[in-house]
């Protein structure tokens, strides 16, 4: 590593969450990088954030006075942002003290490297992995693996290597590469946003790195329960919308043959069988919106 520590803007979203986002600003203050600054985006609705600038004085706070969503809240802290290094970070995490230099490190090895993410575990089951690199996307069914899923962390994922796509609760990426990239697409709102990203970056000729020598710990629970309506319908929406923006010439008609004759049928007949009607009408109007969005709306950004 060189001897310059280039200055890292952290972007973290707060949407009703005040003592968790506090929890991870606590975090911060231990690490041992010492050229930062940490950004929050208040997407809150209902609690708002506003003891936080007053507790941490250091942090940059900005108030949207609405919910942007995870793409709209990160944007509007990358315009904010004067590091040379654009971190996002889910605020339901915390972080090992020494969590950027390799990060960093692993920049300075290749200037086509666009994005780098740490390994994540879980904060409840410190030693279980949750991401250690993810699976190429399948482009006709869009489906992907996360490497290392659930495993007892002994070692056995803590060698760096490119990835197909950063986490969305933490990836790191060069001023450089989002001068050429842009923007997360706020369409996509929740959920799917930074999948689109990361392809966007890779289309730029951008590499993404997993290193495991850098660390964070989630708090998203091992077992989730059944998932809101609201995460059905932007699921439905935004998985055939990632299709629609990421897969190019044949391929393109096979997604939609296997989406349409395979994934939909499969979907509606789970939701019909449980008699789920509320999910089931959030993933059919999730479905629709894409009916309802011309391929040139769908590159808007």
């Amino acid at each position: 590593m060189t001897n310059h520590l280039p200055k890292v803007s952290i972007i973290t979203i707060n949407f009703n969450g005040t003592a968790v986002t506090a929890d991870l600003l606590r975090s911060l203050e231990k690490i041992t990088y010492p050229s930062i600054e940490v950004i929050v985006v208040d997407n809150s609705n209902k609690e708002l954030g506003h003891q936080l600038p007053i507790d941490f004085p250091w942090i940059k706070y900005i108030e949207t006075g609405e919910n942007l969503g995870f793409a709209g809240g990160n944007n509007r802290g990358i315009e904010a942002a004067t590091g040379e290094y654009l971190f996002l970070l889910n605020n339901d995490t915390e972080v090992d003290p020494g969590f950027l230099e390799p990060l960093i490190a692993r920049f300075q090895t290749d200037s086509k490297i666009g994005v780098v993410c740490p390994k994540i575990l879980y904060f409840d089951e410190p030693d279980t992995i949750q991401f250690a690199g993810f699976s190429p996307i399948n482009p006709i069914t869009g489906r992907g693996f996360s490497i290392g899923y659930l495993e007892k962390d002994k070692g056995q994922h803590d060698k760096a290597m490119p990835t197909s796509r950063a986490h969305g609760a933490a990836m790191l990426f060069s001023r450089t590469a989002f001068d050429k990239v842009g923007f997360m697409a706020v369409l996509f709102f929740l959920y799917y946003e930074e999948m689109d990203y990361c392809e966007r970056f890779v289309r730029a000729g951008y590499s993404i790195w997993y290193e495991p020598a850098s660390k964070i710990w989630h708090k998203e629970s091992i077992s989730t329960g059944k998932g809101s309506t609201l995460k059905t319908y932007y699921y439905s929406r935004n998985r055939l919308l990632y299709l629609r923006r990421n897969t190019f010439g044949p391929q393109r008609i096979l997604m939609f043959l296997y989406y349409f004759l395979v994934a939909v049928p499969k979907n509606l007949l789970g939701y019909v069988t449980k008699g789920d009607w509320e999910h089931l009408k959030a993933f059919w109007k999730g479905l629709i919106w894409n009916f309802s969005n011309t391929s040139k709306d769908i590159y808007d950004k």
